[in-house]
C-alpha cells in the first residue's frame, strides 16, 4: 500500500469521527436542538465530549500529516509504513480517548506525531 492510500484512509476515518457524538447529541437533546444555535443545551455525555475532543485533535494533526504525505517521495516504502503507523495510531487514539485510557492516549498521540515527523524528515533528507 502507498502513503496516499493510508492518507485516504486517514481522511475517511477523520471524516467519520463526528458521527458518534452527533448521534448522541440527537438522541440526548433532540434533532432540532442539535441543529440549532442554542448555547444553553445540556452538555453531551462525558464519552461524547471526549469523542468530540478526539475528533478535533485528529483534524488538528491532519493539517500536518496530509501535506507531509503529499510532499513526500511516493516510491519510498518507509514513508508508506510511517503513514500506516499514523493511521493506526490515530484510530487507536480515538478509541482510547473516548474510553478514557490516559497513558495509551498519550502513547498513541506520540506514535502519530513521530510518524509525521519521520515523513517530514524524509522530504528534507
Amino acid at each position: 500500500m502507498t502513503s496516499t492510500y493510508w492518507l485516504t484512509l486517514t481522511l475517511i476515518l477523520t471524516g467519520l469521527m463526528w458521527l458518534p457524538y452527533i448521534l448522541q447529541s440527537i438522541l440526548g437533546r433532540g434533532l432540532f436542538e442539535t441543529m440549532g444555535y442554542d448555547d444553553n443545551l445540556p452538555p453531551l455525555a462525558p464519552w461524547a465530549q471526549r469523542a468530540k475532543k478526539a475528533h478535533y485533535n485528529a483534524v488538528e494533526n491532519l493539517v500536518l500529516f496530509a501535506p507531509a504525505v503529499l510532499a513526500s517521495p511516493t516510491k519510498d516504502g518507509t514513508v508508506a509504513t510511517a503513514a500506516m503507523v499514523y493511521f493506526a495510531a490515530r484510530a487507536l487514539h480515538y478509541v482510547v480517548y473516548v474510553a478514557k485510557v490516559p497513558v495509551l492516549r498519550t502513547l498513541t498521540f506520540f506514535a502519530g506525531w513521530a510518524a509525521t515527523i519521520y515523513i517530514a524528515y524524509s522530504i528534507i533528507a
